[in-house]
């Protein structure tokens, strides 16, 4: 994210607990602190400081942070925050006259290249002063407009055409979001039973022996079908109603490994 802010002129100060990630922006331009007060204090005035931890950490952080800001600034939680969690924060924080803005993100590592599918929680004045950074953050090219997206005074397109919206107050963007990866999971959880049974439809050609818990087959000749998943997989992108971002990763998958050998069966991020 730093990297596609970089080159689209953006001026970034990072920092992060390991010093692996800072020396690697270093490269690209950004200018690498070796504290949180060293951000703060390199950042002019009024502050925007975008913060991407996981969600256990982001009150610490948050508490960290907001000794050291001014009137203002601003902080923008662009992880997974609980939406309950976003409406206190953004209370607190405003006693002190901070900024708080909840941004549920969407794409993964491709997004340096794809950009970022941003749904975006806050006072509607905050939001607009960083629009600079959630456009830049957007995809370059989205699909063609939908007639339903339109800005609230029904005139303008919507930034929802562009990749981001502002979806409400404090807590709207994550609530968003959560729905989003609820979705999201929900389709990796169908492709996934669609293709293991695809993948043993050749049951009929084994002799399975019955137990107390397995019926025999009555039919194993309508089980009888070896088919390729990966080419399954392809046809399915090319016109298929069930056709999405994540389908042409898991053919991306496939051609990698065929049988799906390289991958494990958990991952805890992108």
């Amino acid at each position: 994210m730093v990297k596609r802010l970089l080159r689209a002129g953006h001026e970034c100060v990072v920092y992060d607990t390991h010093p692996g990630p800072g020396a690697e922006l270093a490269k690209s331009g950004a200018e690498v602190a070796g504290s949180l007060a060293e951000m703060v204090s390199k950042l002019a005035a009024p502050r925007a400081i975008w913060i991407m931890v996981p969600a256990a950490v982001v009150q610490q952080t948050i508490e960290a942070l907001a000794p050291l800001l001014s009137s203002n600034d601003a902080i923008i939680d662009g992880g997974n925050s609980h939406y309950h969690d976003d409406i206190r924060r953004a209370k607190t924080l405003a006693e002190r006259g901070i900024h708080y803005v909840d941004v549920g993100t969407s794409g993964g590592v491709w997004g340096l290249e794809r950009g970022y599918c941003q749904m975006i929680g806050g006072d509607p004045e905050i939001v607009s002063r960083l629009d600079g950074i959630f456009a830049t953050l957007a995809p370059n090219e989205a699909p063609g407009e939908s007639k339903g997206a339109r800005a609230d005074d029904g005139n303008a397109p919507s930034t929802s055409a562009r990749g981001y919206l502002h979806c409400g107050p404090a807590g709207a963007g994550h609530f968003v979001k959560m729905v989003h990866n609820g979705i999201e999971y929900g389709l990796m959880a169908a492709y996934a039973e669609g293709l293991n049974i695809l993948k043993n439809a050749n049951v009929g050609h084994s002799k399975e022996s019955a137990d107390a818990e397995t019926a025999p087959l009555r039919h194993p000749e309508n089980y009888r079908f070896d088919l390729d998943l990966p080419n399954i997989v392809e046809v399915w992108r090319h016109g298929s109603v069930i056709g999405s971002w994540l389908l042409d990763l898991t053919a991306a998958a496939f051609t990698k490994s065929p049988n799906l050998a390289a991958f494990e069966g958990r991952v805890s991020d992108s």
